[in-house]
């Protein structure tokens, strides 16, 4: 009797061993050049995603811009006023 090359244990085989194999191929997913920790926040060089009027490395502007944002979510100061 003849035996075929691929019969259902042979096909079983071959796709745990592909499967097995398929991960030795990964690249790594890194970030790439992520900032340092140690640096101050308003030390960070001015994105295309900095808000309008933030000026790098300038303290003052840093916390005005962390003031406003936080105002800007306070729902307190956005609801309208309470009719009388």
């Amino acid at each position: 009797m003849s035996k075929h090359l691929w019969n259902p244990i042979n096909a079983v085989v071959a796709t745990a061993a592909m499967l097995a194999l398929a991960g030795c191929g990964e690249k790594p997913q890194t970030a790439g050049s992520t900032p340092k920790s140690d640096t101050k926040s308003w030390e960070g060089s001015t994105t295309a995603y900095a808000a309008a009027g933030y000026k790098a490395a300038d303290k003052a502007a840093w916390e005005l811009q962390l003031r406003q944002r936080a105002q800007s979510q306070n729902d307190y100061a956005r609801a309208p006023a309470k009719p009388q």
